[in-house]
């Protein structure tokens, strides 16, 4: 059985091959019929959260803490860890980093998206939140569109610098901004831990494309009302999408937009269109769904040998 670190993960699986990994499983199978919803437990310390999936890529769950108090004695506040089961002896193959994992995974499912929304000459980028999804998701942006320039919206003036010197070392323009840039945006990821919206949908212009990954529980959200009422909505799937994307159940709540609408991410990929038009604003929800970890574990695992 393997053993795969952070920087082993990182340097054998390239974003284009976790997105493509993607692409190819959600226009293969089917994975609202194999992948529950996950599992919440609450601890002495904090949570415990137990994702698995089954597939073609095999058997596997996630395993993922949240420690509240985990920050002030300088450790991540998420840790987690993945183990990969064969998909015919249903033998242990592997455990993987789960962060890491997760990071790719993530922007990957964005970057999917993206491939399949966003106006094919998309070069402007305004990423809300500097941590690691915001990283990454500049990094899956560059992967399937012509990322000319990037703005990093955070509330954190080291960490803001610190994207920008990253975005610039692939190559872009970057600096910092404020929520109103997405006036001028092409494409708009929120990365944040924010319960509440961070911009003004009213600003959004015509033709943007918007990834929300923030929010992941009923009653938070990155996105106001106005965004969603204004958009086309993807989703990962409607079920998880109905009971954990804030961002969808508080928009239906107040009658922006409607359930029956929602279009799902396999749907998506098996060609139905959603944006008909270039002045159309499309918007993708994802709150991180249990087949999307199983496949890119089993691409991760390809790619090592």
């Amino acid at each position: 059985m393997r053993v795969i670190g952070a920087e082993e993960l990182r340097a054998a699986l390239s974003m284009t091959a976790a997105i493509d990994a993607l692409e190819d499983a959600f226009a293969r199978e089917d994975p609202s019929r194999t992948t529950p919803l996950r599992t919440t437990l609450a601890t002495p310390a904090g949570t415990l959260l137990s994702m698995p999936a089954a597939g073609e890529g095999g058997v596997g769950v996630k395993l993922v803490t949240l420690s509240e108090f985990n920050p002030q004695r300088g450790l991540p506040f998420t840790q987690a860890v993945y183990v990969l089961f064969d998909a015919t002896t249903q033998a242990p193959e592997a455990v993987i980093d789960g962060a890491e994992l997760t990071a790719i995974r993530t922007a990957a499912v964005s970057g999917l998206a993206t491939r399949r929304l966003a106006n094919p000459d998309a070069s402007r980028l305004v990423v809300f939140g500097a941590g690691v999804q915001g990283t990454a998701h500049v990094e899956a942006m560059l992967a399937v569109r012509p990322i000319d320039t990037v703005i990093v919206v955070g509330r954190i003036p080291a960490r803001v610098d610190a994207l920008v010197a990253r975005a610039r070392s692939m190559h872009v323009e970057a600096h910092a901004g404020t929520p109103s840039d997405v006036a001028d945006a092409d494409l708009v990821c929120t990365c944040t831990t924010s319960a509440v919206p961070v911009l003004n949908g009213t600003d959004l212009p015509e033709g943007v494309h918007v990834n929300a990954i923030g929010a992941y529980l009923a009653d938070q959200r990155e996105l106001d009302t106005e965004t969603m009422r204004r958009a086309k909505v993807v989703v990962e799937t409607r079920e998880v999408a109905l009971r954990e994307a804030g961002d969808v159940v508080m928009a239906i709540d107040d009658g922006a937009i409607d359930a029956g609408d929602l279009v799902d991410l396999a749907e998506l990929t098996r060609g139905q269109q959603v944006r008909t038009a270039t002045a159309d604003i499309t918007v993708f929800v994802s709150v991180g769904f249990a087949f999307e970890d199983l496949v890119v574990a089993r691409a991760a695992l390809r790619a090592i040998g």
